[in-house]
């Protein structure tokens, strides 16, 4: 899976991921509202820093950051704020100055790193429950996607396994999720004060699927998830085993609540202005389809935002 995402000719070292698959920062600019609506509340808490360093990490082509900076701008936020994108891929073409480009996670970061969709790429092993239930790791041809049994699972998978999918009966499959809370405890380390914030499609122990989630997106529909590099390859998140690798506190929350709390609510505008306003009527329309995509708890809206604090408080920004 590392070779296929992140290898000479892996999918994110060549891809331009908006081709293939549709985020919340594809979505609509909402998204990266509500984000700086986030990021001045963490600026406010921390006494509004000289330099307030935003992190994306898993950055894609830097559309987020390009959104958050013109969002900013003519604030006072933008003189002060540090954009930096972190991803394997060279730095795109277009991408404004200001913003900085690097393959790791800077020390010590001020400020907010952001992980949207990011964890979900983290590589980890696949295993099978046989009838004897072992758990073996499932092996794929990377030419044909051709899958096969090998042998067991080494003892640090076992002990993730025994804690965090602990209900896996013969012939469930199951997504061992150590190497992402590891990347994601690094990740979170880094945030000296400020706060790390994870948005992704996951699930808790309580709601473990019994067939796993791996599957591939290519030119934007579903693949069988063959890693070859031509596709995007991708399992949901164990989040909660991720929030415990990050520390405390955290806070567990659906999109839907968070982006609400964050003034996205999707209401349609008052009829009133169409009389009054059309022009006006159809922008805020539109505006309410796009707060609706991403709200919506079926699909974009039933992401969960893992959140963690490191010396503020984001009570009443943030529920939970």
């Amino acid at each position: 899976m590392h070779r296929a995402l992140y290898g000479p000719r892996g999918f994110f070292t060549v891809a331009a991921p908006a081709d293939h698959f549709r985020t919340s920062v594809h979505a609509s600019p909402l998204f990266a509202g509500a984000l700086l609506r986030l990021i001045e509340a963490v600026d406010a808490r921390l006494g509004h820093p000289r330099t307030l360093q935003v992190v994306d990490v898993g950055a894609g082509r830097g559309e987020l950051l390009a959104a958050l900076a013109a969002s900013a701008a003519g604030t006072p936020l933008a003189g002060r704020m540090r954009l930096t994108g972190v991803e394997v891929a060279p730095r795109p073409g277009g991408l404004p100055a200001a913003i900085g480009w690097r393959r790791d996670v800077p020390a010590e970061v001020t400020g907010i790193l952001l992980a949207t969709e990011w964890l979900d790429n983290v590589p980890l092993d696949v295993a099978e429950i046989d009838t004897e239930g072992r758990a073996r790791r499932l092996l794929v041809d990377p030419a044909t996607g051709d899958e096969s049994l090998g042998g067991d699972v080494d003892a640090a998978d076992r002990f993730w396994l025994a804690r965090w999918w602990p209900h896996a009966r013969p012939g469930d499959r199951v997504e061992i999720g150590w190497p992402r809370d590891v990347a994601w405890a690094d990740a979170v380390s880094s945030v000296r004060r400020g706060c790390a914030l994870a948005v992704d499609y996951g699930h808790l122990r309580g709601e473990r699927p019994a067939q796993g989630t791996l599957t591939g997106y290519r030119g934007g529909r579903q693949v069988p998830p063959v890693p070859d590099g031509s596709c995007d390859v991708t399992a949901h998140v164990a989040l909660d085993s991720a929030a415990a690798a990050g520390g405390t506190p955290y806070r567990i929350i659906t999109q839907r609540e968070a982006l609400r709390a964050l003034g996205v609510d999707g209401a349609r505008p008052p009829l009133d202005l169409a009389r009054s306003d059309p022009a006006a009527y159809l922008r805020a329309l539109g505006a309410a389809g796009a707060a609706g995509e991403l709200t919506d708890a079926a699909g974009l809206g039933g992401h969960r935002w893992l959140l963690h604090e490191a010396g503020v408080d984001l009570r009443g920004t943030i529920p939970g």
